[in-house]
């Protein structure tokens, strides 16, 4: 069993359109939050999004890409450039075989499926882009990145709506501690800000009209984000014997399934998920600082959720730093979890805790400490980070500062 290490991070989402601008944001408390700029707002009740501002895809692409990349796979190899360059990786010669990419996207070219559909039912177009389906299907950012960048190891995609990138970088962390990669590129990436998209969750009546607010009292639900996470996983001895620097450890990885609901969150089953994280990664709930909670401000998640703390940490909860940055960087679905160890890592590289923003008063079933509306110095010692999905699929990583 080899010890994990994260080595590169890159990033790309509402709070900026790289780790350092994203960190700055987070520091700052500064909420990514606004009306889409990508649809009608006369089409949607709730307007309130949160995108990557300005983006302009020929700042990184160039015109014949976009016919096979998807703004979530556009998404992923920004974000994938910038890790395995932060990492200081070749990833040509042997590396290329002992390197992997693994992926978690919940919806994966959403963005090519309503074109297509556009093109077809409004526009009365009787034919759709040949590499329609390359460019949609859920493993596309998963293989670009590896013919971007040469990797030859095992790739693929993981599905699990928000909990889509936990699970990736959960499997990611078991390939490289089982020696089967040296190195392995992860996280997740999403665009679901379409008109289709935002309207069925509309329908669903779990968005907010107005901001996302997790763990108050007036929280009206969740605000959709768009954006890429990636983290280089590294096995400590590869990263070591080159030089490499280090931002952490992953220490353990839990998961559960509630087989329960639906739609509707189990705490017992979250407790599951926690606990196995603290466990694998040799824990005790004292020695864990700081939670990234799942925190999606929606009125089944925070309360429920509050609650699996209560239950993995017991009365050591109530000494616990616990924060939801979907305040900041909005609900990424099957990017979350990634975005959200990137908000993670600066509790390790910059002793700084992201808040939760927008934040007024807690729910009285939200009992715990939420880092409201500003960042807060602190060591952190060891970390966890929450994503609890619907179909009750729930998976937790715990981190620990590597000295």
């Amino acid at each position: 069993m080899h010890r994990v290490v994260i080595t590169g991070l890159g990033c790309i989402s509402a709070l900026g359109k790289t780790v350092p601008e994203c960190w700055r944001s987070t520091a700052e408390g500064k909420s990514g939050i606004a009306e889409t700029t990508q649809i009608p707002l006369e089409e949607l009740r709730n307007k309130v999004v949160a995108e990557v501002k300005g983006y302009d895809p020929t700042a990184y692409f160039e015109e014949r890409d976009f016919a096979v990349y998807d703004r979530f796979s556009q998404f992923a190899l920004i974000a994938s450039d910038e890790a395995i360059e932060d990492a200081g990786l070749d990833m040509g010669g042997e590396l290329s075989t002992r390197a992997g990419v693994v992926l978690g996207t919940g919806m994966g070219g959403m963005n090519t499926i309503e074109d297509s559909y556009e093109r077809m039912f409004r526009q009365g177009v009787k034919r759709v882009h040949p590499f329609t389906i390359p460019k949609l299907m859920m493993n596309a950012a998963a293989s670009q990145i590896t013919m971007r960048h040469g990797i030859v190891g095992p790739a693929f995609s993981i599905a699990s709506a928000c909990s889509s990138a936990n699970h990736a970088m959960g499997t990611a962390f078991g390939m490289v501690r089982q020696g089967q990669s040296d190195v392995v590129i992860t996280g997740g990436s999403e665009a679901t800000i379409t008109l289709g998209a935002l309207k069925s969750w509309e329908a669903l009546r779990v968005v907010a009209p107005d901001t996302s607010r997790p763990f108050c009292v007036d929280r009206k639900g969740m605000v959709i984000g768009e954006g890429a996470g990636i983290v280089v996983f590294e096995n400590l001895e590869h990263a070591k014997a080159r030089g490499a620097k280090i931002y952490a450890e992953v220490a353990g990885f839990g998961m559960s399934s509630d087989a329960g609901d639906l739609v509707m969150p189990s705490a017992e089953g979250a407790a599951r998920a926690l606990r196995g994280a603290l466990e694998d990664g040799g824990l005790n709930p004292e020695d864990v600082d700081y939670v990234n909670a799942h925190g999606t401000g929606t009125p089944a998640n925070d309360g429920t959720e509050t609650k699996a703390i209560h239950m993995a940490f017991g009365e050591h909860a109530k000494s616990l730093a616990v924060s939801s940055t979907k305040s900041l960087h909005g609900h990424a679905l099957g990017a979350a979890g990634a975005l959200e160890i990137i908000a993670t890592m600066a509790a390790f590289e910059m002793d700084l805790l992201p808040p939760t923003a927008n934040f007024t008063e807690a729910d009285p079933a939200c009992d715990l400490d939420y880092v409201p509306n500003h960042a807060r110095a602190m060591r952190v010692r060891a970390a966890v980070s929450n994503s609890f999905a619907f179909g009750g699929l729930n998976a937790v990583l715990a981190l620990r500062r590597f000295d």
